[in-house]
């Protein structure tokens, strides 16, 4: 069986207490996921990787909306570049305080990718930011008797 590669995350949007800009940056996060097309070139990062929670308080809305996204592939860690400058194109034209992407690998670990906005939140066309964090999880095979 070929590498398999899973990729997660979240981003997290700004918590407001004002209701329009509250509905403005949702409106412009929900447009960017949906600009996404729905069939990409690998690597590919597609509107049905991505799912917007609802407003309401008891669907997981309470005042941050976390929008999160997954996605498996064939040994996207070859092409992690490739992946890593699209979900930026997607970052740059969104309002959030956080992104994280994890991604596991089967040959060389789990890597964690952290993005943060270096003021109150990132608003579209800001420079981004990143932090790489690496982790190898090790495993043993032993023979059994």
């Amino acid at each position: 069986m070929d590498q398999e590669t899973i990729v997660y995350g979240i981003i997290r949007d700004v918590a407001s207490n004002d209701p329009a800009f509250l509905q403005k940056s949702r409106l412009v996060n929900c447009d960017a996921i949906l600009g996404l097309t729905d069939i990409d070139a690998f690597p590919y990062l597609t509107t049905s990787m991505f799912s917007i929670p609802t407003e309401e308080l008891e669907q997981g809305t309470y005042q941050t909306q976390v929008i999160h996204f997954a996605g498996s592939y064939q040994a996207v860690e070859y092409h992690w570049e490739d992946w890593i400058a699209k979900f930026e194109q997607l970052l740059k034209r969104m309002y959030w305080v956080s992104a994280t992407v994890h991604l596991e690998t089967e040959l060389s670990g789990n890597h964690t990718f952290q993005w943060d906005s270096p003021g109150a939140y990132h608003a579209p066309s800001d420079e981004l930011y990143v932090h790489c964090e690496w982790e190898h999880e090790l495993s043993f095979s032993r023979a059994r008797p």
